[in-house]
């Protein structure tokens, strides 16, 4: 057995950043306030302490753990899913990681985020 198959099977750490539309931003968090809560309802995510910080250019980085990386795809199916991630489509734009300003230097900081 591949040692780094037990991390792929095991629960994964996850980075989203969403960069609400103009006007959206009350939107985008009552959603992310909603996000994990779903996920752990139907045992996707872990009990793990998400975090949501905000990066300079008003990007929302949230992280949380999903349960397994089996996890993600079930997401990717699932109804009461589909709905959240749907609503976020529509207020917001997903992100990568290199399109903050933040991570260009080391320890890079982001306001905190207290849905």
């Amino acid at each position: 057995m591949n040692p780094n198959d037990q991390a792929i099977k095991g629960p994964q750490i996850v980075f989203a950043l969403y960069q609400p539309h103009e006007g959206k931003d009350a939107d985008l968090r009552r959603l992310l306030a909603e996000h994990v809560p779903t996920l752990r309802r139907l045992e996707l995510a872990t009990d793990r302490p998400a975090v949501v910080a905000k990066s300079k250019n008003g990007t929302y980085v949230e992280i949380f753990e999903w349960s397994t990386l089996e996890a993600v795809g079930v997401a990717h199916h699932h109804p009461e899913v589909a709905k959240v991630w749907e609503a976020m489509g529509k207020v917001a734009d997903l992100r990568t990681l290199d399109s903050l300003e933040e991570i260009k230097g080391m320890f890079p900081h982001f306001e905190p985020v207290y849905l």
